[in-house]
């Protein structure tokens, strides 16, 4: 699958610093999950919203004391692309979350329970069917360093992905 499909366009070579979304991530507003997760607000929504991209570790996070989208530079230029779109649709759930004030980083439970995650994770597991993305596609995407083995196994099961 080409990014020219979804039409959009991802600013792979944007610089560190703080960046408009719509400078980073150009025509999202125009895709059919972002506009389920914003409604009539998606272009407001994503042309207010900022992104901060820096070196350091890790994919992407919103950064819960000021809703901006945290962006790894090397994870932006290097990424697979339809992963980098994956996990910026999982972020603009976590975007809407946060503006209705929702504690995005609830230690009441486990990352994989957590119920802000789980809603941006089915969120993206349907966009990434909607794409074609098979079980095994998805297993791959979904599978990060911080998730034991055991709970990936009941986030997978959870998010009904080899269903």
């Amino acid at each position: 699958m080409k990014m020219a499909d979804l039409h959009v366009r991802i600013n792979r070579g944007a610089r560190p610093g703080l960046h408009r979304f719509v400078d980073v991530f150009v025509g999202f507003d125009s895709v059919g999950a972002v506009r389920g997760i914003f409604g009539k607000r998606t272009r407001k929504a994503l042309a207010d919203l900022e992104v901060v991209i820096e070196k350091g570790r890790g994919y992407m996070y919103i950064d819960d004391r000021n809703g901006r989208l945290v962006v790894n530079a090397d994870y932006l230029k290097r990424g697979k692309r339809v992963y980098v779109y994956l996990d910026v649709i999982h972020e603009l759930v976590h975007i809407r979350q946060y503006e209705k004030g929702m504690e995005l980083f609830d230690k009441r439970f486990a990352y994989v329970d957590r119920p802000t995650e789980l809603e941006a994770y089915k969120k993206t597991v349907a966009e990434a069917r909607r794409l074609g993305l098979s079980g095994s596609a998805l297993i791959r995407y979904l599978e990060v360093e911080w998730v034991s083995k055991k709970d990936f196994s009941r986030l997978v099961d959870s998010l009904g992905v080899l269903h």
